[in-house]
């Protein structure tokens, strides 16, 4: 689909012609992006260590430091940042080459400024993409995190489950964990998780607890950089060779009963403050669960009935757990890129109801997320290629209440709830699970429906073939004013119909339904 430019993104260029530098910068500027040029490949590795960017644009053939070189040490220092290259007819198939390794596209010297532009929009598309699916999964783990978290009682599986999580989602190469002894008030290590050959040979440096807790007092976590970073610690532990560190703490009813930290030893990988964030709602659901499971000891050691009727609902509680895991496991490719595909509808439409970036992010957000509650439905049900029977169709109309209890306990997912509760709900009424109708039916709702029914038809099912493009929209046609909000039901029409004509002319028939 067309994808409008990211107000403000930071692109940097890369080349040792001054002019082309030049030229770029200026164009690029004038479309509103924050454009910064380095002549050569090693000042764009010392730029990209610095400061974050959304697009890197590079030439290919360079002194000191080549674009392909450039691209395998962003690769080798995870600087995670999309590439595209500029290169001459006679390394065109270097630059695919290239594109083999990670980078993301290339333009042809001498270019045109609108192909430029055509290539920007497209990657920055991907790149906010990217994000967005990095987002949920973010939301997800903590998901999933808490619920395994809050249902055990042995507190070393607790603090083991949250370092391996805070370790693999921040990419950091090593975590450890630190709870506070009630009656010393020292800080024992309890928990240790290496990423494997990230460890410092000279061991890992000793934090300062005391100077902690102190700036955690002031309400403010720890996130700090390289020699920065030294005086969080003791001073005859050096950090040496320390990228980036952060600690967090694990707090019970106002009292840091635990300190969580990752540390950064890879060139260039430093940490941000979304990381921070992250680490810090994972921190406080460990601690809830600390605390819960040391109450549970104690009432565990001084009523032994409470214990085996507390043992009976934990075991019930692990079943449910592993049918949720289970659950996952089996989840088909269908459902990801249905999901995906109905996620890309639905900015077509909101776009094109001119939405509030916010409000339009959100509902791109729920298309992702609209069927999430089918993971607790059985994918050999819903891929049979025969009628479903009555009590198959019951179970299947729970998915969007279940979606809504998923996603409940994550506070950051309460906006998706009714893309996921509403988008089968019908503008007459005659939908589930509430029967809504009209404009009680949630906007989100209504866009959400529209975009999951034309997938739906558009692609292949266990029971039927794809429909064309042209029996889809003749059938939300029919289904305005009774399935469809009509007015929904018609700009949405006009819409596809004007994207598809847009794939094609850029040659990505292959993208659209038939």
């Amino acid at each position: 689909m067309s994808a409008e430019p990211t107000e403000g993104a930071r692109i940097l260029v890369v080349d040792d012609e001054r002019v082309i530098r030049e030229i770029l910068a200026e164009f690029l500027t004038l479309e509103g992006f924050s454009v910064h040029t380095v002549e050569d490949g090693e000042k764009a590795l010392t730029e990209l260590r610095l400061r974050p960017y959304d697009l890197l644009i590079t030439d290919l053939k360079m002194p000191r430091l080549s674009g392909l070189q450039l691209l395998e040490k962003i690769e080798q220092e995870r600087l995670g940042v999309l590439t595209v290259l500029m290169t001459g007819f006679g390394t065109v198939e270097t630059a695919i080459e290239a594109m083999k390794k990670g980078a993301y596209d290339y333009l042809l010297k001498p270019f045109k400024v609108e192909e430029v532009i055509h290539v920007v929009e497209r990657a920055l598309y991907r790149q906010r993409l990217q994000a967005e699916n990095i987002r949920l999964r973010e939301a997800l783990t903590i998901y999933k995190v808490s619920e395994a978290i809050a249902l055990s009682h042995d507190i070393e599986h607790i603090l083991d489950v949250c370092l391996r999580a805070a370790l693999d989602e921040v990419k950091a190469d090593v975590a450890t964990l630190h709870l506070r002894d009630s009656m010393s008030g020292h800080y024992e290590e309890r928990v240790k998780v290496v990423a494997a050959d990230s460890a410092p040979r000279n061991g890992l440096p000793s934090p300062a607890f005391g100077l902690l807790v102190d700036q955690f007092s002031q309400g403010v976590p720890i996130l700090a950089h390289g020699l920065k970073a030294a005086r969080f610690f003791t001073e005859n532990s050096a950090p040496d060779g320390l990228s980036s560190f952060i600690a967090v703490p694990l707090t019970v009813h106002g009292t840091t009963v635990g300190v969580l930290n990752v540390f950064s030893y890879t060139s260039g990988k430093k940490f941000d403050e979304g990381h921070r964030k992250l680490l810090s709602v994972l921190a406080s659901r460990a601690a809830s669960a600390i605390d819960n499971a040391r109450l549970y000891g104690e009432l565990r050691d001084s009523n032994d009935s409470l214990t085996r009727a507390n043992l009976s609902l934990e075991e019930m509680f692990q079943q449910t757990v592993a049918g949720f895991a289970q659950a996952l496991e089996e989840s088909d490719l269908y459902t990801r890129g249905h999901s995906e595909r109905v996620a890309v509808y639905t900015e077509i439409l909101g776009r094109g109801l001119t939405l509030p970036d916010a409000e339009l992010r959100q509902i791109v957000q729920a298309g992702v997320m609209h069927d999430v509650g089918k993971i607790g439905v059985r994918y050999d049900m819903l891929n049979k290629p025969g009628k479903l029977t009555p009590e198959e169709v019951a179970v299947f109309r729970q998915h969007p209440e279940k979606g809504k209890r998923i996603l409940e306990p994550v506070p950051c997912l309460h906006g998706l709830i009714d893309g996921c509760w509403c988008h089968h709900e019908w503008f007459d009424g005659g939908g589930y699970p509430r029967g809504l109708s009209g404009q009680n039916i949630p906007l989100v709702g209504r866009v959400v429906a529209i975009a999951d029914a034309y997938d739906a038809m558009t692609s292949d099912r266990a029971y039927r073939r794809a429909l064309p493009h042209e029996v889809a929209v003749g059938e939300i046609e029919r289904c305005a004013g009774t399935q469809f909000d009509p007015e929904l039901a018609d700009a949405f029409v006009k819409l596809v119909d004007a994207w598809r004509a847009g794939m094609r002319e850029r040659g990505q028939d292959s993208l659209i339904p038939r």
